[in-house]
């Protein structure tokens, strides 16, 4: 077999390598994929006829007859005549297999199972990447090997339970293989009709499937001669027969089959050699992801009955420290090595054996004993002696089951103890006892176990002794224990670590999103150093070049995202995030925050080159990074645990679902997509649950809780995380709403009527008068929270019973700005707390209160923007004057002046707020619709101003000018996106825009078709550009609207437009005459159009309307709340002064910021910075509030139908389990009371005797058996 062949035809398969992320063992595979097979696997034919004497020189020794042999192997004659013994190693030979792919059986469902005949010396590493690689077959995190059993003879019934309740059972659980013959006979048919009806019944509730291999010899199959093809078959049909030959069918409910050939026929025994290999190389092969695992895949041999010949196998296998679980009653050998186990030798005083003492020869007289009871018709006595003496020793490494003291349901345990106990002699001294337990019962994904077993509180657990299972349970996706590991003793301070945080994403799977955006970062990385991603970094789905001559280790050491680091990580997340939040782990990485994607590039590469000492360092929020890691790879259960266990609980599901709508979006797989956008909307609703429940407790602190920038999730708050996840119905929330309105009328009271606030503003004084109502003063606020907390003294820092309503709170007063308000309004206060803003005078005060609310502002921008429009309207209609000397006029210069305020506001708004980069300034102001609308109204109206400075642009300007109105007045509706009435319908508006557009797509191929034919029609001949655009498009599209030129179109009637047929003409610019051949197809045509047009595309029009506007007029409410969060925040950074009055607040913003150098502290939007013991009062209530809410989640599921079904049926199987336990009760005690009959009778006829042999002499009679307390008790 040459491995160097099979490199050379590596690459040829496209389809995924990681079988652990396939469920239920599903087998992809094309037809292409397998034409390597017959140049790598070879099969074996018999070269040498070596006459069987029984058969009078007909068949020969390899069990075929003369006929099926090769001419070749009939002409030896010298070779024949010096053979006794036919061998396959020396009488046959290799060529290339012709049967492999896939097989169909008759009557049997659409599912294929693979196939493949393959010499009996195949490598085992091939075979086995071939069902993992090609077959698909997923990892398996256990191998049952079911030995014996075979032929003809019938199963025991305990047998067939044992492998179906017990051992299929038991597999389905932890994701195992089932190796057999695959043959429709003995052990092997229980197997595949266990496996059948097993998975039909947990089909759509069980991801580990079992699957089922057979491994049998070619010769052996019947009918094999219908898999033959040397192209490959797919499929292949195989009938099975009914027959009582020698030869055995396949069975039709195994996925794969492995035809090992040794060039004989109808002899078993020749795939034992190779399923032997395998086994062995399987064992040394890592469990999990990519052989991610903490334990080697276990491999556990099971004998049934079994033949002579299967010590032999048995021996050798234990030689190699295989496992053995033997069914002590089941028959054969199983039974002789169950005596050996269960009924030891005699123990000297020491307590040894006498084969451990050193008597040799008394071991094997009473092994030869045993083995003449159990195979009395062996005459090989002494070799078969030998082999049970090496079995004995051996001991150690075979478990017994036995059927009278455990049932079928505790199959799973019988396993688990029975690989512990031959772990155990693999252990160190330092590790405990329990561990390989552990190991195994994570790879098994049996918590059950873990937790009655391991974590009853009998054992106690170091940290050190769980961390690599805790590994293990994260890669491979199972939540339950890394659960159970956290509750249990595993500090995860302690555990995660950054470097072990940057080993969990190089496991991440590449079938996903995130690991093709990982990939493509380390590209980038590599190729800015020049090193090159190395071998097998191509497509994130493509096989490794290594799969079949690689084992998994080496293939997860040449995986593209082995050298990932947190610098990948952190350019993901900043591609999902945005702008949303600052980079991640820039700190660990030295990477200041303003740095450039090249710099930074540098600085990394350079910087891992070094010590990396930060990768021993602690994680800083571990929850929050397993959180991360767990979103970003989909997995619900683990994400919602770690959600569960992060402080922040509001703003981190509000995280996850931003994350998963951002990968839903890049997302392939319609299933993972539907799967990846209900766990977002999980999320969204969590967020709204939680805050809910911090709104009942507290709306002062629920209101900071929104407003609190958050270390962990880089500065970011509730409330820009939820309108950058699109949470609608978080937004919807009556606690955000009430912190969006008491923000947006800021001190005035929220039921002021809108034209109380129109008056004031052209007559500012009012706002002195009782004509606006403002709120109560802040210090009654506190005195009031001061009240309910008991009267206790508030710590300043303290967030209990804080509002955020003013105006003061919200602008967040540094000292630096209260000494210049100070020094501005000439007020010396004193306060009680540094917390509290200085005080002033009530005439600067209400002055604030009204000017400096953003409805106020908003309001004044809506009333200037109106005379703006009026203003632009009465130049471009009355005073748009021509160009000079002669204009503009005066009003038109004003008009320039306010347009140039607008501009200068857009510029601040731009790049003058906030601290973000140009590139991330540029990106957030594209991302605004409304912001484009702006960009192009400005470049049209300079475009207008520059060209109507000219006499010969003079007209052009006028144009763009008016067009240039259009775009402003069209801006008007972002205004009115704040009414609660028009604002759902400005974005059923928006929707319709979408619908819109395939509409007229459909509409534009009809008119086009429509068009061209008609005008062929009409015209013979007609080259002028002008009239073939009105006829084509312009005439076809009034038709829709009832403007038909029926005298045009129908030849009957009278026309008295002059034309002419004469082409010299027609060129100059005459109209040609109609042509009359056909006229009737253009009526006919005309029809049909209006037909389709005004029938079918208007009314599929209306349709996609209807839908439309019925989908967002049920949640109006939902999606005005949502949008009024931008508008708020618009305004709120926006000056008091609206254009053209605006240029005063700019001199005044100038001045403050530029000479003065006053930092602003508005920049941050709802932002409120938090450290110390505020920080930690708040998350501790937070988290208090979560827990309350998980609480009731908790009952009401509990509650619910299903959850009561669910605890009825444990109820209900605990019952008949314990019925089953007392019926075994009774069975032992009716055992034991004959047994108590029989000793009482035997005392009964001692007794008897003594008396009549006068031996004794007694004074007293002997009692009689009713005088017994037994036989009183049974009378």
């Amino acid at each position: 077999m040459s491995v160097k062949f099979l490199k050379k035809n590596r690459g040829k398969d496209d389809s995924e390598v990681e079988g652990g992320e396939k469920k239920g063992g599903g087998i992809t595979k094309n037809e292409k994929d397998q034409s390597w097979i017959p140049k790598v696997i070879k099969k074996r034919l018999c070269t040498t006829f070596v006459e069987d004497t029984s058969s009078h020189g007909q068949q020969c020794q390899c069990g075929g007859p003369r006929k099926e042999h090769q001419s070749v192997a009939l002409g030896d004659y010298f070779s024949a005549a010096m053979v006794t013994h036919w061998n396959s190693a020396q009488h046959s030979s290799e060529s290339a297999t012709d049967a492999f792919g896939e097989v169909e059986f008759d009557g049997a469902s659409k599912r294929h199972s693979c196939f493949l005949r393959l010499s009996s010396d195949t490598q085992a590493l091939i075979a086995y990447n071939l069902m993992t690689a090609h077959w698909g077959l997923s990892l398996p995190n256990l191998v049952v090997s079911v030995v014996g059993g075979a032929g003809k003879s019938k199963v025991k019934t305990w047998v067939r339970e044992v492998l179906r309740q017990g051992l299929v059972k038991a597999s389905q659980g932890t994701g195992a293989w089932i190796l057999t013959e695959g043959l429709r006979e003995g052990v092997g048919r229980c197997v595949g009709e266990a496996v059948r009806d097993h998975a039909t019944a947990a089909a759509s509730v069980s991801q580990n499937k079992v699957v089922a291999i057979g491994i049998a010899p070619w010769g052996l199959v019947h009918n094999r001669q219908q898999l033959i093809n040397p192209e490959g078959s797919f499929p292949a049909t195989y009938h099975a027969e009914n027959q009582f030959s020698d030869l055995c069918c396949l069975d039709k409910n195994y996925q794969a089959f492995l035809l090992v050939d040794d060039g004989s026929v109808g002899r078993r025994g020749g795939e034992a050699g190779f399923r032997a290999r395998l086994e062995d190389y399987i064992s040394h092969q890592r469990t999990g992801i990519w052989g991610s695992g903490t334990i080697n895949i276990p491999v556990l041999c099971m004998l049934v009955s079994g033949e002579v010949s299967l010590l032999e196998r048995l021996d050798l296998s234990l030689r190699k420290g295989m496992p053995w679980l033997v069914l002590v009653g089941s028959g054969g050998v199983a039974n002789l090595v169950g005596d050996l186990l269960e009924n030891p030798l005699v123990s000297t005083g020491g307590g040894e054996t006498k084969s451990e003492a050193g008597a040799g020869g008394d071991l094997k007289e009473r092994l030869a004993e045993r083995v003449r009871k159990h195979l009395p018709s062996e005459t090989d006595i002494d070799k078969l002696t030998e082999r049970a003496v090496s079995i004995y020793q051996n001991r150690d490494l075979i478990s017994i089951y036995n059927r009278d003291q455990e049932g079928p349901d505790d199959f799973d345990t019988v396993l688990l103890r029975a690989l512990v106990k031959a772990g155990k002699r693999c252990t160190s001294e330092d590790s405990s006892p329990y561990t390989e337990e552990l190991k195994l019962a994570v790879t098994w994904n049996r918590v059950d176990i873990a937790r009655t077993e391991l974590f009853n509180g009998d054992i106690h657990w170091k940290c050190d002794d769980l961390r690599e299972s805790m590994t293990d349970a994260l890669v491979n996706d199972k939540p339950e224990f890394v659960r159970l590991f956290t509750e249990n003793g595993l500090n995860i301070l302690d555990y995660l670590t950054n470097g072990r945080l940057e080993s969990l994403y190089r496991t991440v799977s590449a079938s996903s999103v995130v690991y093709t955006l990982l990939q493509r970062h380390l590209s980038e990385r590599n190729a800015f150093t020049g090193t090159g991603l190395g071998p097998g970094l191509g497509s994130a789905n493509a096989l490794d070049d290594e799969v079949l001559a690689s084992s998994p280790k080496e293939l997860e050491m040449s995986r593209p995202v082995k050298d990932v680091s947190l610098f990948e990580v952190s350019l993901v997340l900043e591609y999902l995030l945005g702008d949303v939040c600052q980079g991640f782990y820039h700190a660990l990485l030295s990477l200041d925050k303003a740095t450039s994607k090249r710099r930074a590039f540098k600085k990394v590469c350079k910087f891992l080159q070094g010590p990396c000492v930060y990768r021993n360092k602690r994680s800083l929020y571990p929850w929050a990074s397993l959180f991360i890691w767990a979103v970003l790879q989909n997995r619900r259960e683990m994400a919602i645990y770690f959600w569960e266990m992060t402080g922040e609980s509001v703003l981190s599901a509000l995280c996850g679902c931003k994350l998963l709508r951002e990968l839903s979006k890049l997302e392939m797989e319609t299933e993972t997509k539907s799967s990846m956008k209900e766990l977002a909307q999980m999320f969204e609703n969590l967020a709204y649950g939680v805050f809910s429940k911090c709104y009942e407790s507290s709306e002062s602190r629920s209101f900071t809780l929104l407003i609190r920038m958050s270390p962990v999730w880089g500065g970011a708050t509730c409330l820009q995380m939820a309108m950058a996840a699109d949470a609608r119905i978080f937004f919807s929330h009556d606690g955000v709403q009430s912190l969006l309105s008491q923000i947006w009328w800021g001190d005035m009271d929220r039921s002021t009527e809108v034209s109380k606030l129109i008056i004031t503003f052209f007559i500012p004084p009012l706002c002195y008068t009782s004509l606006i109502s403002f709120r109560r003063p802040q210090e009654a606020e506190e005195a009031k929270t001061e009240a309910e907390a008991g009267g206790s003294r508030r710590d300043h820092h303290s967030l209990y019973g804080e509002t955020v309503f003013s105006y003061s709170d919200i602008k967040h007063l540094s000292p630096e700005e209260v000494k210049e308000d100070e020094a501005e309004d000439q007020i010396r206060t004193t306060t009680k707390g540094p917390s509290l803003p200085p005080k002033r005078p009530f005439i600067f005060s209400r002055w604030r209160q009204f000017w400096y609310a953003p409805v106020t502002s908003f309001l004044g921008n809506v009333l200037m923007y109106f005379l703006f429009l009026f203003l632009y309207a009465y130049v471009l209609l009355v005073d748009f004057k021509p160009p000079p000397p002669q204009g503009p006029a005066i009003s038109e210069y004003v008009l320039y002046f306010w347009v140039f305020t607008i501009v200068c506001e857009e510029i601040r708004e731009t790049f003058l707020v906030g601290d973000m980069s140009l590139r991330q300034r540029f990106r957030l102001y594209s991302q605004d619709v409304w912001n484009m609308c702006d960009l192009v109204a400005i470049v049209l109206f300079v475009l207008g101003l520059c060209c109507r400075m000219f006499k010969r642009t003079y007209e052009l300007g006028r144009g763009a000018l008016c067009l240039d109105y259009m775009v402003f007045t069209i801006r008007l509706i972002h205004i009115f996106a704040f009414h609660r009435q028009l604002g759902p319908k400005i974005i059923i508006v928006g929707k319709m825009m979408k619908d819109i557009f395939f509409f007229l797509f459909f509409l534009a191929v009809w008119i086009m078709a429509y068009g061209i034919a008609n005008q062929a029609l009409l015209y013979s001949y007609d080259p002028s550009p002008d009239r073939i655009f009105r006829h084509v498009f312009y005439r076809p599209y009034l038709h829709i609207f009832g403007q038909i030129p029926v005298e045009e179109v129908d030849t009957g009637k009278q026309w008295d437009m002059p034309c002419t047929d004469n082409r010299t003409l027609i060129e100059e610019g005459a109209e040609p005459c109609r042509d009359v051949y056909a006229n009737w197809l253009v009526v006919i045509l005309l029809v049909v159009f209006l037909l389709v047009t005004n029938i079918l595309l208007i009314n599929l029009l209306i349709a996609m309307f209807s839908y439309t506007f019925s989908k967002v007029q049920e949640r109006s409410d939902t999606y005005w709340k949502f949008q009024r969060y931008n508008l708020i925040v618009e305004y709120h950074t926006r000056p008091s002064l609206a254009p053209p009055l605006i240029f005063l607040s700019h001199l005044h913003l100038l001045v403050k910021r530029k000479i003065r150098k006053v930092p602003s502290v508005k920049v941050h939007h709802f932002a409120q910075e938090l450290e110390g013991k505020p920080a930690n009062r708040l998350m501790t209530w937070e988290g208090i509030q979560k827990e309350n809410f998980l609480s009731d989640e908790s009952k009401k599921q509990r509650a619910s139908d299903s959850e009561r079904l669910k605890r009825m049926s444990v109820k209900v199987d605990g019952m008949i389990k314990q019925m089953a336990e007392m019926r075994d009760v009774d069975h032992r005690l009716r055992s034991l009371e004959s047994q108590l009959e029989f000793c009482s009778s035997a005392m009964q006829w001692m007794m008897e005797g003594m008396t009549q042999s006068n031996l004794v002499k007694t004074s007293s009679p002997p009692p009689t058996l009713s005088e017994t307390p037994s036989s009183s008790a049974s009378s």
